[in-house]
């Protein structure tokens, strides 16, 4: 299969030769005349990506279940001609729409696989999703013609947060041509948001350790993700926020000394949750840490915790667990 070139999107080195006739991030008409649509053409820098279309990607892959999710919220399975890559299962709201869209690869497609849907846009969850060594790396699909996004979790310079999941939505809603849907979207988010932060308003921040996975170490999140934020939203203190980054390695000795008041577990792949709990509380160096000698264990699904559009639900759901008191 060849693969055409691109006459709807302009790269970076298209716009710089462009000059001063390129179009501004706010989606205006070049030299002053009017865009064929509505929004058209969009600029928009991801990731340190800079992108323009022209009219909105007709052909898109998506690689990872949140940005799956996105999608779908938007009313975009149209325009889906394949995905891949679940962490848990789709949300109930969007498995019919989901059921309809080739599946390319359990996990991640190879290159060829992913050519073979002949895409004009991939949308990745994290940034394995557009790793070189496996062909999949932003530049070498451009040079197919192929334009790309990265969830924004995955390149933020500070701690992830709601307002970074409000403006990916809107950016992707701006791409595919439905602002209005992005903006229904947010506006709906920010009430369910704020509905949950008036049930823990007056609540004690209980301390929380997040177990995501692991045995010589715990494998937890980290101050960076937008789970971070989730937590203290949610009534909580997560005992590991000073780890500068979403993931990462702690040992079990700074799980002890830092005595979390609860553990969330991370619901997610061939470890289930019971088998989690019962490593917690079978390890005898754990047996005075609060939260394992009074058994207190929320759980949330891995999709719940990444910048998507589960986390206003998900917070909501969260602060019930921590707060059962309040009545969620």
């Amino acid at each position: 299969m060849s693969w055409r070139p691109r006459a709807l999107a302009l790269t970076a080195a298209a716009l710089l030769a462009a000059g001063p006739t390129a179009c501004s991030d706010s989606g205006s008409g070049q030299d002053g005349k009017q865009a064929s649509r509505p929004g058209f053409p969009y600029t928009v820098t991801n990731c340190g990506v800079r992108t323009t279309y022209e009219a909105p990607p007709e052909r898109a892959v998506t690689m990872n279940q949140h940005v799956t999710e996105i999608m779908l919220a938007l009313g975009l399975e149209k325009s889906l001609v394949g995905t891949a890559y679940l962490d848990d299962s789709i949300a109930p709201a969007y498995r019919k729409a989901y059921e309809r869209i080739p599946v390319l690869a359990e996990e991640y497609p190879g290159k060829e696989k992913l050519l073979a849907a002949d895409p004009d846009f991939v949308y990745g969850g994290y940034s394995s999703a557009f790793a070189g060594r496996d062909g999949r790396a932003r530049d070498d699909l451009a040079k197919s013609g192929i334009d790309t996004r990265l969830n924004t979790e995955n390149c933020l310079k500070g701690a992830a947060g709601l307002d970074d999941l409000y403006r990916e939505v809107e950016q992707v809603g701006r791409t595919f041509g439905v602002p209005d849907r992005a903006e229904a979207w947010n506006a709906k988010a920010r009430a369910t948001v704020a509905a949950a932060a008036k049930t823990t308003k007056d609540a004690r921040p209980v301390s929380v350790f997040v177990y995501d996975s692991g045995d010589k170490a715990a494998f937890t999140a980290g101050g960076k993700g937008i789970g971070n934020d989730l937590i203290t939203r949610a009534g909580g203190r997560n005992v590991f926020a000073d780890l500068d980054k979403s993931f990462g390695d702690v040992s079990w000795e700074q799980v002890v000394d830092r005595r979390p008041e609860v553990v969330v577990i991370y619901d997610y792949g061939s470890t289930t949750v019971a088998q989690k709990k019962k490593r917690l509380l079978e390890d005898p160096a754990l047996r005075d840490v609060p939260a394992i000698r009074n058994k207190r264990f929320a759980v949330m699904p891995l999709s719940d915790t990444v910048l998507g559009v589960r986390v206003p639900d998900a917070l909501t759901r969260l602060a019930g667990q921590l707060h059962p008191a309040s009545g969620r």
